[in-house]
């Protein structure tokens, strides 16, 4: 018999007044994975955590932890925890109070606290600060407290909404790493909303892209990154070059269209069809480089132009490319050999790509 998801949500329906917040959803999250839920800020996904934690009651629809609805169970006794991106540590109390108060609300002794206290500051990397004041720890102490404060009550499911969003960049960019680990190693099923697609790729095993209210898809990041279903998943995970046109015939599931300054493109026709007008995405690492027309010659799209604009970020570096043929911009991410580290705005330049590298959806009022 499988195992019923730490996590099952079942047409998940959430409305304020005549505003639907939550249209429909549904989803499952397996034991011990860390899921996401990805999308812009007012697309619904802050009303769908403060659901499962039990603030919001549904309009519709159904909440399961381990295969058990918690529609009637009340916000204290659901076996969820949540972190917050202010971390609402107390400041009145040291380390070791602030992991322990859940524990203590909940009748522990002090020897069975001090205990679990220790062995779960051991978990998170910081042994024997227990006495410290949190206005003494760093941002990234700070918020592994707060995890060790969640993840002491031993909940299923830990719920964490936008925690790094006060962290400066550098500490930001560690804590996708350590919350990674720590997750890993408490083994402990994390759902995790968020506006930051790089959070969302590097962190999780599946990230559902929300919009609107609905989700858009739920993959892996490899599978949203190169195979989204839709042109707002294509459009906001990743960096992306996007042409509109009209398909004059599609062939063997590849797409020919004209866009509207007149250039002729080629790309995975995903559902569209002839006549119909679309939107071509392409990521600026798809986009190869040459010196010469020749070095792109074998590509299914091609264009010439100048490098309008040099954007240097060590092995990240990419040039804007003004297209000799309409004067329009394409983002193309320099490759990471040091053969083109010498060019310099003006340079002529030959750009290429594949037409399966190019993804088509049908364009908004298209």
């Amino acid at each position: 018999m499988t195992a019923a998801p730490d996590l099952e949500c079942t047409h998940l329906t959430r409305r304020f007044g005549e505003t639907l917040a939550v249209d429909d959803v549904s989803f499952s999250v397996p034991a011990g994975s860390f899921f996401s839920i990805l999308g812009p800020s007012g697309c619904g996904k802050t009303t769908i955590m403060r659901m499962i934690a039990g603030f919001l009651e549904p309009s519709s629809g159904d909440i399961a932890i381990k295969g058990r609805s918690v529609l009637d169970v009340p916000p204290n006794k659901r076996p969820v925890n949540m972190v917050f991106q202010h971390l609402a540590l107390f400041p009145m109390m040291n380390v070791e109070d602030n992991i322990g108060y859940g524990l203590r609300r909940a009748g522990n002794s002090k020897a069975e606290i001090a205990r679990k206290v220790d062995e779960v500051l051991d978990r998170i990397g910081l042994p024997g600060i227990g006495k410290r004041k949190t206005d003494e720890l760093s941002g990234g102490q700070k918020q592994r407290v707060a995890i060790a404060r969640c993840m002491v009550l031993e909940p299923d499911v830990l719920l964490l909404d936008e925690p790094l969003g006060a962290l400066d960049l550098k500490l930001r960019e560690r804590m996708k790493v350590e919350l990674k680990s720590l997750q890993a190693a408490f083994d402990t099923t994390f759902v995790y909303i968020t506006h930051d697609q790089s959070e969302a790729l590097v962190m999780s095993d599946r990230i559902a892209v929300m919009n609107a209210g609905k989700f858009e898809q739920v993959g892996t990041g490899q599978d949203l990154y190169y195979r989204p279903e839709t042109a707002f998943v294509a459009g906001f995970v990743g960096e992306s070059n996007r042409w509109r046109g009209r398909i004059e015939r599609v062939e063997g599931g590849t797409a020919e269209l004209r866009t509207e300054a007149g250039l002729t493109m080629r790309g995975a026709a995903r559902g569209a069809a002839a006549d119909q007008i679309v939107d071509i995405y392409v990521r600026p690492e798809a986009i190869r480089i040459g010196r010469a027309a020749g070095d792109v010659a074998g590509f299914d799209n091609r264009l010439s132009g100048t490098v309008g604009s040099l954007l240097f970020n060590g092995a990240a570096s990419r040039i804007i490319v003004t297209c000799a043929e309409t004067g329009g911009e394409i983002e193309v991410t320099l490759p990471q050999s040091g053969e083109f580290a010498n060019l310099a705005r003006g340079a002529p330049i030959h750009v290429g790509w594949s037409a399966d590298q190019a993804n088509c959806f049908a364009a908004s009022g298209g």
